[in-house]
This record gives C-alpha cells, structure tokens and sequence, in this order.
C-alpha cells in the first residue's frame, strides 16, 4: 500500500506541471491579438469605416439629408426637402461585406462591397485595412436631354481603400485614397436651361478621405470626415465634403446624426459632386439609423 501511494505521490506532480505547460500553449495557439474594431458604425458620417458586419447579420439603414438650414423658417431650416437613401447590408462572411441601396438624390441605385485585407493587431500591425468597391445607377437622366443616351453612360464606379488604427478607447483615425469615375460628367447649366460651360471634368477622379471618432462617453462618440478631391476641373462649381456629428450606441443599433454640406449620400455623389459650402451657410442636418437582424 505504502508502494503505491509513493507512485501516486510522483505521478501527481507531473500531471499537474503537464497540465499547467499544455493549457500555456493553448492559450498561446488561439491568443486573438486582433484589435477590437475602430469603429462602431459601417460609415464615419459620409465615408465607409473598417468595420464589416459580422458574417450573418442584416442591417437595414435609414438615412436622411435635409436641405441647406440657411432658409431659416421658409422651408423650416431645410427639413421641408428631405433627401432619403434606403439601404439593405449583409454580412456574407465575416470579412465580406455587400449592400444594396437607393437614394432620391439623382434617383440612384447602387451595388456595394466591402472587405477586409488586414486587422490590426496589439503588438503586431498597427493597421485595419479594408477595401470599398461600388457601382451606382443614376436614374434620373432623361434620354430627351441626353439624345442617343446608353444605359452604360447613367453608371459611376468607386474604388476605395481604407485604412484605419485605433490609438486608444477613445481615438480612432482613417484615410480613404480613393478613385471614382463618372461615365457622364454634365455641362454647367445656365438657369433657362442652355449650357454655360461645358463640362471639362475628367471623368476618372481622384480623391483623398479623412476621418475620425472620439469616444466622449460609453455610448456617445463624435465624428468627422472630409474628402479632398485632387484633380477637380478649375471650372467646376463643387466643393469637398465635410461633415461633423455624433453617434448614439443604443444596443441593437446606431444612431448617427450630424452637418453636412453634402447632400448626396452614396459615394460618387458626396465625392464628386457636393456644392454646398459652409462659409456660405449651405449646411444640411441629417441622420443615419441603423438596425441590426
């Protein structure tokens, strides 16, 4: 008896060291040095975040921009002219992301994806980087003034690259080089309707986006984002969007409100074709309320 008490008196410690060494190297294998997503929100205000919805999830986003509030109370600040987008996301994987939408402003359709190319990781790469490829179907074009008109000349593509690091809980920064082209850029018209200029815009367009979160409390953050476009025509009368506001985290979704000089909200629309100007009032409110299924 006493022989095997001394046996299991040897063994048990060994068990126990054997124990301790291979839970250590499993926690090793599987550590998930993946940084927690910059972002909250699918976009930052106009521009798309590095986020993706996870593999499964149906979003369904309202969005609304309401005309310039310089008016004051004739059109009661701009909300008498909304400008709505309706659009439907689904996470395929939980690195591809893919949407549908369609928005009033040109009575334009567009197909989207979005996906993951690097996470960023604690101690490793200091980067979330993510690709944005769209197409857009602008539907308000008439053929009657645009004679011999093609259904490839109503289509616009974007091609986007988004690199984003979280700094700490607080602060996250993006940048969004970015490449779009208009199959049809339109002439600059006169008010009775004949052409002022006509348009010397170069079709293929280049942009730079910048953007950023603070997290002031739990679930309040605020928002920024700006696009620099770098080869817009001397003659053009568009601006660079700029916009500034906050999000709500309120459990199942985000509640994002904020001011913009873009009314426009898919992407060739704010990139290359926003003319209001802050100096000049041309502020719109608008939101964005996202649900998650």
């Amino acid at each position: 008896m006493r022989k095997y008490l001394s046996l299991i008196a040897l063994i048990i410690p060994v068990l126990g060291y054997t124990q301790d060494d291979l839970l250590s190297e499993i926690d090793t294998i599987k550590a998930d040095t993946r940084v927690e997503s910059a972002f909250k929100s699918l976009k930052i205000v106009n521009l798309e975040s590095t986020k993706l919805a996870a593999k499964g999830d149906f979003y369904f986003v309202v969005a609304h921009r309401f005309d310039y509030m310089k008016n004051g109370f004739d059109d009661f600040f701009g909300l008498d002219n909304a400008n709505t987008q309706l659009k439907f996301i689904y996470g395929l994987a939980d690195w591809l992301t893919i949407h549908v939408s369609r928005s009033g402003f040109q009575e334009t359709y567009d197909l989207a994806a979005k996906y993951r190319l690097q996470n960023q990781k604690e101690g490793g790469f200091p980067f979330t980087i993510a690709g944005f490829n769209s197409v857009a179907v602008n539907t308000e074009m008439k053929e009657e003034n645009y004679p011999g008109m093609k259904f490839t000349n109503r289509l616009s593509y974007v091609t986007q690259v988004l690199v984003s690091r979280k700094f700490n809980e607080r602060l996250s920064l993006e940048l969004a080089p970015s490449y779009f082209h208009e199959n049809t850029v339109r002439d600059i018209i006169n008010d009775n309707g004949t052409v002022a200029v006509s348009d010397p815009q170069d079709n293929s367009q280049f942009a730079i986006g910048m953007g950023g979160r603070y997290k002031v409390t739990k679930r309040w953050s605020i928002n920024m984002d700006y696009a620099a476009h770098l080869n817009r025509s001397s003659a053009s009368n568009y601006t660079n969007p700029l916009s500034i506001g906050v999000d709500l985290e309120t459990g199942g979704h985000v509640f994002q409100m904020h001011f913009t000089n873009s009314r426009a909200m898919h992407e060739t629309g704010f990139l290359g074709q926003t003319n209001g100007r802050w100096d000049d009032g041309e502020i719109c409110f608008g939101f964005n309320l996202l649900r998650v299924f």
